[in-house]
């Protein structure tokens, strides 16, 4: 019987380091047996999952709040609809695009093994340490999360339907082949890469598929006039903020879960060390981006708090657990200092970006992959360069492709006057807050 492709993880392979008492009455403290480091290890990944999932909430809540009211129940429908696509291209192609890719190799031509429902006896899933639907899970929140950083930057000109096309070519697709060559065991893995938790394959991803999307796409009707940037304030920054906090409580799970172990004394330590890395770069992301967009602007801007937490957030995903706390609060005070120097930048090049996803994403996730050796000695700035250049490449040549042909078959982008009265009426019929519509 033929076992679904598993992780490339050293930590699942150290069975016998947690402690259990003996019992209620007696102090002994016995080694754990296989059994119980196959149990918390597949706990790591199931609540680590359901946490991931939870982004996809945080996701939801930022964008509505950073659009216009005519756009917000867009937002919504292509959030939920993302995070199910998602679901169902992982379990077609996605998990074996990933995980069915050869030693070294660069893409695997495996596929539909994953959707046997058969995945192995509870005594072989033991042997590989992990229940193995609990791996798949989590594999697929991470793939939903790339596709949520597309849906904000295009937001309120994009239509419905070439956006979901999208969406399924990149999940099923452009994220898994990419994500095999590192955490499949491919050839960036083989080289020396490291990217612990996705600052690229997952968040430099969701940014070049954006980057293309914003230039193939264009800007929002009077954004760009007259050689001048037209503000156009979202509509609920109460819930921007909530939708922050919402991704700020994931990105535990998503970087604790990427220990991908739970099973020994030293694997929960290394997990507490992920949760305060993870904290610290949040923290410092926001306070250095607020002094930054004080220098800037000459006042505090909660937009770029905002993004200064996530571009925190994304820098130290690269790497987690080697950084001592100096080292994560410095990692996650340049990322918040990057984001409020590159919003300016494609505002000059008018590339529309309406969440600020490129910036904290795109241009975090390249530093956060970059400063890897810093902190990490078994890395190399070399092939660190070479996976960011690599992944990049081919992210944007393929979403661009992707792109073009939509846009010049079914269309991508919404008409003048649907634009206007928002894709809420014109797409879906209906508004989110039909009680505060004029007249």
């Amino acid at each position: 019987m033929k076992l679904t492709r598993h992780l490339i993880a050293g930590g699942v392979a150290s069975m016998l380091g947690m402690a259990l008492a003996s019992g209620a009455m007696a102090q002994e403290i016995q080694p754990a047996t296989d059994t119980s480091a196959f149990v918390f290890n597949s706990i790591l990944f199931l609540i680590s999952g359901m946490v991931v999932m939870f982004m996809a909430a945080g996701f939801c809540m930022l964008e509505v709040g950073m659009v216009r009211s005519k756009n917000a129940a867009t937002i919504c429908l292509k959030n939920i609809s993302l995070y199910s696509i998602a679901g169902l291209m992982v379990w077609l192609f996605g998990y074996d695009f990933i995980y069915g890719v050869s030693e070294g190799g660069f893409i695997t031509t495996d596929f539909f093994l994953w959707m046997s429902d058969d995945q192995g006896s509870a005594v072989e899933q033991i042997a590989v340490g992990y229940a193995a639907h609990s791996d798949w899970y989590f594999q697929m929140v991470f793939v939903a999360t790339a596709a949520s950083i597309v849906s904000g930057t295009l937001a309120e000109r994009i239509k419905l339907l070439p956006f979901l096309i999208f969406t399924a070519a990149l999940t099923g697709f452009i994220y898994p082949i990419q994500a095999g060559w590192q955490w499949g065991g491919g050839w960036l893995a083989a080289g020396g890469f490291s990217d612990f938790a996705g600052s690229t394959l997952v968040h430099s991803t969701g940014g070049w598929a954006a980057l293309m999307g914003a230039i193939i796409l264009g800007p929002r009707l009077g954004k760009y006039m007259d050689g001048k940037v037209s503000a156009m304030p979202g509509s609920n920054l109460p819930l921007a903020t909530l939708g922050t906090f919402i991704l700020w409580l994931g990105w535990f799970g998503f970087n604790g879960g990427s220990q991908l172990a739970a099973g020994t004394a030293d694997d929960i330590i290394a997990v507490a060390t992920i949760f305060v890395n993870t904290n610290t770069a949040a923290a410092a992301g926001v306070v250095a981006a607020m002094i930054a967009s004080h220098f800037l602007y000459k006042k505090v801007d909660l937009t770029l708090a905002l993004n200064g937490a996530i571009g925190g957030l994304v820098s130290i995903t690269a790497e987690p657990l080697a950084p001592v706390i100096w080292e994560a609060a410095f990692i996650g005070a340049v990322g918040g200092v990057l984001v409020c120097l590159a919003v300016p930048l494609l505002d000059k090049l008018k590339i529309d970006d309406v969440v600020g996803a490129i910036p904290a994403h795109l241009v975090c996730g390249i530093w956060g992959t970059l400063i890897v050796p810093l902190s990490n000695a078994g890395t190399n700035i070399g092939w660190q360069i070479i996976g960011v250049v690599s992944i990049g490449a081919f992210v944007s040549i393929v979403s661009a492709l992707v792109w073009v042909i939509l846009k010049f078959t079914i269309g991508i982008r919404a008409s003048e006057a649907d634009e206007q009265v928002g894709l809420d009426k014109a797409e879906l019929g209906l508004e989110a807050y039909p009680e505060f519509r004029a007249g």
